[in-house]
């Protein structure tokens, strides 16, 4: 699985002592339910169909959902193969209303997808629960095409159990690079004249174009073929999971979700059946503890692609 890397390549890899370890962080699944002390910050090894129905009821504040895409994809000898759209939105429909009864009644959803399966997503979204906004985020990654449109984005699908939901704007919000600068009576309006350049905050739109895919010399980059970058979940549980809520991620993968959580002051519950994507996810929240940076987000906000010595002269700044 894992061949030999570059010297300067930071792709997450474990020797056999690392993969008892965390082995032993796993929760399994049994023939009783889960009680919610045990179920808390763990990491759940088992397939979501035989443990969904054993999760309490109404303990989560967001639930992420990043299930297989209606695609022919190996996720390291786990195959999922491509079906029709009737029969893919029937496979969402089976599980999703059973892992929504994990909700509190004013919890959030996401839900992922690709162009192909984005109207089988809210289809099944707009049964279970009141949808809100359909966000598309620029993927910048993957082959050209010769006889089509490179596909370079992805749909996330936001919802709520009802009107009453947590929303926190103000901790979303973008740092952009002002390229047109008004004043008004000689002083900035609505920007900052800083040393480094010209910036404003502006609040989130639904169209995200300044996420970064893992790539190998980033420490938060695994093996797993559809890694979410972790600033794009962090958006997700500042906006909708208030500090000290549940985030719960009922196709885990290589663990981001799990970690962001942690690393944001919130709690969480990942379920993975792949137990090699369990372990990745447990020593990435092991080096949690000591490292809360998230790519893309300092000082309080979101900043756009391309200005990385900004970010580190506000994490100085933070520093005193």
């Amino acid at each position: 699985m894992e061949g030999k890397r570059a010297p300067r390549n930071r792709t997450l890899s474990l020797d056999e002592e690392e993969r008892r370890l965390y082995m032993s962080r796993l929760l399994y699944p049994g023939a009783a339910m889960f009680s919610l002390a045990e179920t808390v910050n763990r990491t759940i090894c088992a397939d979501l169909l035989d443990v969904m129905d054993k999760l309490p009821s109404s303990f989560v504040d967001l639930l992420f959902i990043d299930p297989p895409y209606n695609l022919d994809k190996n996720f390291h000898g786990m195959k999922f193969s491509k079906i029709g759209d009737d029969a893919y939105l029937e496979y969402l429909k089976s599980w999703l209303p059973r892992i929504i009864r994990s909700l509190k009644p004013n919890g959030s959803i996401y839900m992922c997808g690709d162009w192909k399966s984005s109207f089988c997503l809210y289809r099944a979204m707009k049964e279970f629960a009141v949808v809100r906004n359909r966000i598309t985020w620029q993927r910048e990654k993957g082959r050209g095409a010769e006889a089509n449109w490179k596909n370079a984005s992805e749909d996330i699908w936001f919802g709520t159990m009802g009107d009453d939901y947590y929303f926190d704007v103000d901790a979303v919000k973008q740092k952009r690079k002002v390229m047109a600068p008004y004043r008004k009576g000689g002083r900035p309006k609505d920007w900052e004249e800083t040393e480094d350049g010209n910036f404003r905050l502006t609040c989130p739109s639904n169209f995200w174009d300044d996420i970064s895919i893992p790539y190998w010399s980033m420490p938060e980059n695994t093996d797993h073929p559809t890694q979410k970058p972790e600033k794009l979940i962090a958006k997700l549980v500042l906006a909708s999971c208030p500090d000290g809520g549940i985030v719960l991620d009922p196709f885990l993968g290589s663990g981001t979700t799990s970690v962001v959580a942690k690393k944001l002051g919130r709690k969480f519950v990942g379920i993975e059946k792949q137990e090699e994507y369990c372990c990745w996810a447990e020593k990435r929240l092991a080096s949690a503890e000591n490292d809360k940076a998230i790519q893309g987000y300092s000082g309080g906000v979101f900043w756009e692609r391309n200005t990385s010595k900004l970010q580190v002269a506000e994490r100085r700044k933070e520093r005193g």
